[in-house]
């Protein structure tokens, strides 16, 4: 008896740790998913929770800024509709993914997230309402600015990005150690949008190593300063 209560409690915890990861697979989406699911919601509440100067760089159509890193995220969250789906994104992920738990944590039943945040949704050529009128480098631009006698390493990062700035240091360390060795390009992604997509950067941090002007190391993710040295000179 006590054996078959034992298996069916068994199979209860399982079900239930099924059902939850089913839901959290539910309403996280990838870009085409959630614009799909967007323009399919009736009432959506659409929160874009990057910061004002992101936002002013380019956001989804009738979406509201709710900057996660404020101090009054919470307050404001609460003023949206709680029987009503709130979708929210952020600039790759993380920040979204931390405040659909939020909602969820204060009353909010009906939460889907974006997956990638803008920079899969820029790479998926998917509309946006751009209010800054700053293009960036242009990919002309930057194929000069590949043009060089050393090898050319080019960090593509962001301020929000935590493992860019935990690189930075050691770039610039090595940008002015290094001079005859590499060259180091430092790219905002933020402020280079159009370039990001047409090079496929749609993660951070991205370090990108040419050698006669071909790529010949493209790094997404943390690297450690050791790491970017033995590929220079390789």
């Amino acid at each position: 008896m006590y054996k078959n209560l034992i298996v069916v409690f068994f199979l209860i915890a399982i079900t239930g740790c099924g059902k939850a990861q089913s839901n959290k697979s539910e309403s996280s989406l990838p870009a085409k998913e959630f614009s799909k699911k967007l323009d399919q919601t009736k009432d959506a509440q659409l929160v874009d929770v990057r910061t004002p100067g992101e936002f002013r760089n380019g956001h989804l159509k009738s979406a509201m800024n709710i900057d996660w890193n404020a101090d009054d995220f919470t307050e404001k969250a609460k003023a949206l509709d709680k029987d009503k789906p709130v979708f929210v994104y952020c600039m790759s992920g993380p920040r979204s993914t931390a405040a659909a738990a939020k909602l969820q944590e204060i009353g909010f039943k009906n939460v889907y997230e974006m997956q990638g945040g803008m920079m899969k949704w820029r790479n998926a050529e998917l509309p946006e309402i751009k209010a800054s009128t700053a293009t960036g480098i242009s990919l002309a631009q930057y194929k000069e600015m590949l043009k060089s006698n050393t090898p050319v390493l080019v960090d593509f990062y962001a301020e929000w990005c935590a493992p860019c700035k935990k690189m930075e240091p050691y770039l610039k360390k090595m940008a002015a150690e290094m001079p005859d060795k590499v060259k180091i390009l430092r790219i905002d992604a933020d402020a280079n949008t159009e370039l990001c997509k047409e090079l496929n950067v749609s993660a951070l941090p991205v370090l990108k190593l040419y050698k006669n002007d071909k790529l010949v190391w493209d790094n997404l993710g943390f690297a450690t300063e050791q790491e970017v040295k033995n590929k220079i000179a390789q």
